[in-house]
């Protein structure tokens, strides 16, 4: 039986440990990933 892979694009990495920016832009970035990340671990 073949192992399954999972693809985990690297800014997801990022925008979950980084600090908040101040940058709006990657700030919002970083909340919807926190957001989606968050959702998907509960389920």
């Amino acid at each position: 039986m073949e192992k399954k892979k999972v693809y985990i694009e690297t800014s997801v990495i990022s925008y979950l440990t980084a600090k908040p920016s101040r940058d709006l832009v990657v700030a919002g970035h970083q909340k919807i990933t926190y957001e989606k990340w968050e959702i998907k671990t509960l389920h």
